[in-house]
């Protein structure tokens, strides 16, 4: 440690360091891996450094951005945690709209900064996730049906691979790597910065609506997204009302709809599109006014490190059948929160061809993702079973999965968010850059060999 710490100016932290514990947390609660060495990086040269380091011990490397891995690959067991959150250098093109980011960003981070000048590039809809990890996932939030996913807008990378190599990666510099982490996740390097696309986004009319759930409440509502117009992006949560201080107690604890809306373009036109969901049912909570874009991402509790089990899958359509499923499920589990949440794909998403990047699920509808808390190790069990059956029931056998929200759920699970040739064109690209799999902590492509 004593090397280490000489080696990085002190930017490391062990096991027998005051701050160890919180510079180990992740996001799920559930998570409590002890790493050897925590080193946060300051620069290319330093990743490089922390490579050559993990390759010559043989250690596991765990790479972090913003912690948020719902498997927990910002953290592990023994090894190192090449930590990025002092990358968070910015460099804004307003005039040819694009940005320079460094993956130790946030989401809100990025988005507050550029928004400053009215522009905006899509990310998801938490604002503490690390631009890094939903970025090499694909990343699906509140822009993606107008301006396509957070991949759509990536024009460049600097990614240092498992030999040291620092790579400038786009179109036309190593194009194989450029499509390999649109969607294939960290397999193949570690990025330390993105080149985003810009887009003029001024004020958007967004906010949270809770609605009574009924089925067909469920069933008209993904009806009215699927007609909505690209501009209006929504995430349906069939849930258990938290109590919220603008949630009347009498709703506390039942099963509603709450929707995370955003609607990119004029106040008028956005009130015309959001009209419809308020007309399904009088709102519990009605949200909806315009506001700028960034705050779609307010602020958050940095303690909060929930505990739920989960499971993210793809549907074609939630009919009434599949509304009465949802809400018999939930009314079924005694869950203290338990939600199925429905985000609306399509629009500019699907107008991508499906083998333009590794994310290759553009053509589905409806991404789908059906959770429990639990409180501890007691109830863990119960609540994992409960969200396996539920899936499966509305799987219906499809076994398609989206990367960013799959959970330690084995070496098929990952094959399933990678279809047909895609998988074979990842192990490819893995055996050119990472043929050892020392990026082996994360979703993971194994190479041939």
């Amino acid at each position: 440690m004593a090397q280490l710490r000489s080696d990085f100016d002190g930017r490391v932290v062990g096991p027998d360091d005051t701050g160890y514990d919180s510079a180990r947390r992740v996001f799920a609660g559930h998570i409590d891996r002890r790493p050897a060495a925590i080193i946060r990086v300051a620069d290319a040269a330093d990743v490089a450094r922390v490579i050559r380091l993990a390759g010559d011990t043989g250690l596991d490397l765990a790479v972090r951005s913003g912690g948020h891995s719902g498997a927990g690959h910002g953290v592990v067991d023994g090894g190192i945690v090449l930590d990025l959150s002092l990358l968070k250098g910015l460099d804004i093109d307003a005039d040819g709209r694009t940005a320079w980011a460094g993956t130790g960003l946030t989401a809100g981070e990025y988005t507050a900064a550029v928004g400053e000048r009215g522009l905006a590039t899509g990310f998801g809809d938490t604002g503490s996730v690390g631009i890094g990890g939903i970025t090499l996932g694909g990343g699906v939030g509140y822009l993606s049906r107008r301006y396509g996913l957070t991949v759509d807008d990536l024009l460049a990378a600097d990614v240092v691979t498992a030999d040291g190599e620092l790579l400038r990666v786009d179109a036309d510099n190593h194009p194989d790597l450029f499509w390999a982490i649109r969607g294939g996740g960290g397999n193949f390097g570690v990025a330390t910065r993105f080149q985003y696309r810009l887009h003029e986004v001024g004020p958007v009319v967004g906010g949270m609506l809770m609605l009574p759930a009924s089925a067909d409440v469920i069933r008209s509502f993904m009806a009215e997204a699927q007609a909505g117009p690209d501009e209006l992006s929504t995430i349906a949560a069939v849930m258990s009302a938290p109590p919220m201080p603008n949630v009347a107690a009498e709703y506390h604890g039942q099963i509603v709809l709450m929707a995370l809306m955003c609607y990119v373009g004029s106040p008028d036109a956005g009130e015309r599109a959001l009209a419809p969901f308020r007309a399904l049912a009088t709102p519990i909570v009605d949200m909806l006014r315009p506001i700028a874009y960034p705050e779609m991402y307010p602020p958050e509790d940095p303690d909060y490190r929930p505990t739920a089990a989960a499971r993210t899958l793809f549907v074609d359509s939630v009919d009434g059948d599949v509304a009465e499923l949802i809400l018999d499920r939930l009314r079924a589990s005694d869950a203290p929160m338990r939600v199925v949440q429905l985000r609306m794909l399509g629009g500019a998403i699907d107008r991508v061809p499906a083998d333009a990047t590794a994310y290759a699920h553009r053509g589905r509808r409806i991404m789908a993702n059906v959770a429990a808390f639990f409180a501890g190790p007691d109830d863990q069990p119960a609540r994992e079973a409960w969200v396996a059956d539920v899936t499966a029931e509305l799987r219906r056998g499809d076994a398609a999965a989206y990367v960013n929200f799959i959970g330690d759920e084995g070496h098929e699970r990952v094959r399933d968010a990678y279809p047909g040739s895609t998988w074979d064109r990842l192990v490819s690209v893995k055996d050119r850059y990472d043929p050892t799999n020392l990026f082996r902590v994360n979703q993971n492509i194994p190479p041939q060999a």
